[in-house]
């Protein structure tokens, strides 16, 4: 298994799932994707990424949120790290994803630069 920090791309849009990769694929990370709350939820035990980029919006019973407070709920993923990445911009929409635990918060369209940024600062780099 790889050294390099694992992260787990959970998004519907295969081809925002694409940009998130390219912009990080760098050499610097593990890359993994999940194209729904629900696939991401079997993935993580297996995978225990350090960071999970998770869309709000998608498909199936889990939502980003929900899968959100599940990860921060379960004491197996205690170090795991979380950027919540949506659409919704309103205050509201960011008061629920802290509530869920998110440790960060991206707006789309996001620039790359600031994806980076934040990935790095999730990862203590």
């Amino acid at each position: 298994m790889s050294t390099l920090p694992r992260i787990l791309i959970v998004e519907d849009s295969e081809s925002l799932r694409k940009l998130v990769r390219m912009t990080l694929d760098m050499g610097q990370y593990e890359l993994h994707e999940a194209d729904s709350g629900d696939a991401a939820w079997t993935r993580l035990p297996v995978l225990q990424p350090q960071l999970v980029i998770l869309d709000v919006m998608m498909p199936g019973s889990l939502d980003g949120y929900e899968l959100c407070r599940r990860i921060k709920a379960e004491p197996g993923f205690a170090g795991t790290r979380v950027v919540l990445l949506t659409a919704r911009s309103q205050q509201t929409d960011l008061a629920t994803g802290v509530g869920a635990g998110a440790d960060a918060y991206l707006v789309k369209p996001f620039s790359p630069l600031q994806l980076i940024e934040t990935v790095r600062r999730q990862l203590g780099g």
